[in-house]
């Protein structure tokens, strides 16, 4: 028999919805697999559990009372904790945010509560969402990394204590521990989810994103949260419909798999597994082409790093100026090289990126999707760093849309993953591709802890 703290968001959704299901209920299991795996896993900063029950017994009565219920209702959702929920700290589990108290929903946390969601709680960040490793714990094998910085989103997931949680990319932040820990990580199109409320990193590049365990339940909270907001000044005002990760849209996906650095860079079983993979694909229909990366990448990683540091040194310096030593060293030394970096080498790169992104948008045309691994290696045993960012922070530094997907365990039993990355403002396709290549592959991993 499932369990309820087992279910994804549609499955959690749709039982609720039949009347199958109550949110008292589903918030219940949830719990009681908190407080069984919590103490080991450090995965939530905050979480209160009499609020929780009593926002489930409300969404219970709303169902009884014949309310109009959104497609989220009673589906608990977890928050990193740089997403304003007004009236709960968000600490950015840092001293220097230790007493911030929103008085705002994030807009993204007031469309999840929109559609009926119930906030769970906050979940594990680094310092600022920065370098610095957090103490949560990979599910797999606490000897190994969890990623970051939205280590606390991805172990939540993976472990069964929610069935969603958002995070935030501006290099590799949802897509690296999302693979690390075996579940789904999404990120979309830089300005298709307004990103009011976050505490930022760099304006250039933060993208917020969520951890799932299937490419359907990605797509469905992509259709909530998804929208023009006047109060992020990039955010798209393309048009928006649903978006339903449906693995029968597509039979024969064109698929460009990229071998130059991204394969060339990952470890020999990575490599291997991977094209196991492509292999796969190809029997079942997909049609592979190769894609050459552009020269402009070849500046992407060190200029991502240096805007990100720059923007992230504006917004940090009047803290830093007084609390200097409350911060962790990663993120001390990022805010450092940020003060110390002259404005013509952040113009120039600022310059170099606008070819990057012309570049990037043209090679994704090539394809319905581009693949490659997620990470150059399965979570490595080192539990003082976060992991390799590289695989990642080209596509969250060019604004394309990508997902990644486990795709089986390494020898050593870690959870590895594919890497999709989709044409601009076209999360539709991406998302087809994706729910085909999951299909295909059959994969569904959990640490069963």
């Amino acid at each position: 028999m499932t369990e309820l703290y087992e279910l994804t968001v549609h499955e959690s959704a749709s039982l609720i919805r039949s009347g199958e299901v109550s949110p008292i209920d589903l918030v219940g299991s949830m719990l009681n697999q908190i407080r069984r795996l919590e103490p080991l896993l450090k995965a939530w900063v905050y979480l209160d559990e009499d609020a929780v029950l009593k926002e489930a017994k409300l969404k219970d009565q709303q169902y009884k009372d014949g309310v109009d219920i959104g497609p989220l209702h009673g589906v608990p959702i977890g928050l990193k904790d740089i997403y304003h929920n007004a009236s709960i700290p968000t600490t950015a589990c840092s001293k220097v945010y230790a007493n911030f108290v929103p008085d705002y929903d994030a807009t993204t946390v007031s469309k999840l509560k929109q559609s009926g969601a119930i906030m769970l709680g906050k979940t594990v960040t680094t310092e600022f969402a920065c370098s610095d490793p957090s103490p949560t714990v990979n599910p797999w094998n606490p000897a190994h990394t969890p990623g970051g910085s939205s280590s606390g989103s991805a172990v939540s997931v993976s472990s069964r204590m929610c069935p969603a949680a958002l995070g935030s990319q501006t290099v590799g932040s949802v897509l690296r521990p999302a693979s690390y820990n075996g579940v789904v990580g999404f990120k979309p199109t830089l300005g298709r989810v307004s990103r009011y409320g976050v505490v930022p990193v760099s304006w250039t590049l933060d993208t917020m994103g969520w951890m799932t365990r299937t490419v359907k339940d990605s797509a469905l909270l992509l259709s909530v949260m998804s929208g023009h907001d006047p109060n992020d000044p990039i955010s798209s005002t393309e048009s928006v419909s649903e978006f339903y990760g449906d693995s029968g849209a597509i039979t024969n996906p064109k698929i460009g798999v990229i071998r130059d650095f991204f394969v060339e860079k990952a470890d020999p079983e990575t490599q291997r597994k991977f094209f196991d993979i492509v292999d796969r694909l190809t029997s079942a229909g997909a049609d592979v082409v190769e894609v050459r990366l552009p020269d402009s990448f070849s500046n992407a990683i060190s200029d991502q790093q240096l805007i990100m540091a720059v923007e992230g040194a504006a917004f940090h310096k009047p803290m830093f100026d007084v609390q200097a030593g409350d911060y962790q060293p990663g993120i001390r030394a990022m805010i450092q090289r940020g003060l110390d970096t002259d404005a013509t080498s952040y113009s120039d790169a600022l310059e170099r990126r606008l070819r990057f992104v012309f570049d990037m948008d043209v090679m994704a045309s090539k394809a319905d999707v581009l693949l490659t691994p997620t990470t150059p290696s399965p979570a490595l045993p080192d539990i003082t760093n976060t992991g390799n960012t590289m695989f990642q922070g080209p596509w969250t530094y060019c604004g394309l849309p990508t997902i990644t997907l486990p795709s089986g365990l390494s020898e050593g039993g870690m959870p590895l993953g594919i890497q999709l990355a989709g044409q601009r403002l076209n999360e539709s396709l991406l998302l087809s591709v994706a729910a085909w290549c999951e299909s295909v592959l059959g994969v569904n991993l959990n640490p069963n802890l």
